[in-house]
């Protein structure tokens, strides 16, 4: 299940770019849920561990992927620690509900992410209960970002 913990979290991992460029490992970008991410946010192809053709920038190194993307791969990969998934732009909440969906996951936001029209299951932290559409999501939310 999505965990969500809105605006201040004094532990959350703020700076995801920084931390990715110094933690990521090779394998994590060719993990075929890195791949989908990658082409579908930043509409690149990953060619291998080190290259990703991007359509805008050209051959780029995982380093110069998009911070909505380094976040997701984060969330994915690194499970002790709590991101700030405010990096992530609203085409990156599937993903999020994705990761979700065979463990916990724990985030934190700073303002409200579009989860879109449909119906879900998001642990709202700081007032620990359950939004399960974004009507919900907002009241919930509203106080905090």
């Amino acid at each position: 299940m999505l965990n969500i913990w809105f605006g201040d979290m004094p532990d959350a991992i703020y700076d995801t770019s920084t931390y990715f460029k110094h933690t990521y490992r090779d394998q994590w970008i060719t993990d075929p849920l890195s791949v989908e991410m990658i082409r579908d946010v930043d509409q690149s192809e990953v060619i291998g561990e080190n290259l990703i053709q991007s359509p805008v920038l050209g051959a780029i190194s995982p380093i110069q992927l998009s911070g909505g993307v380094k976040t997701l791969i984060l969330i994915s990969k690194v499970r002790d620690q709590v991101f700030n998934a405010s990096k992530c732009g609203d085409n990156c909440a599937k993903w999020l509900l994705k990761i979700a969906e065979t463990r916990k996951v724990v985030v934190n936001l700073r303002h409200l992410m579009d989860f879109g029209d449909g119906e879900f299951k998001i642990r709202v932290m700081n007032k620990k209960k359950i939004a399960h559409c974004m009507r919900e999501l907002v009241l919930l939310a509203g106080e905090y970002v």
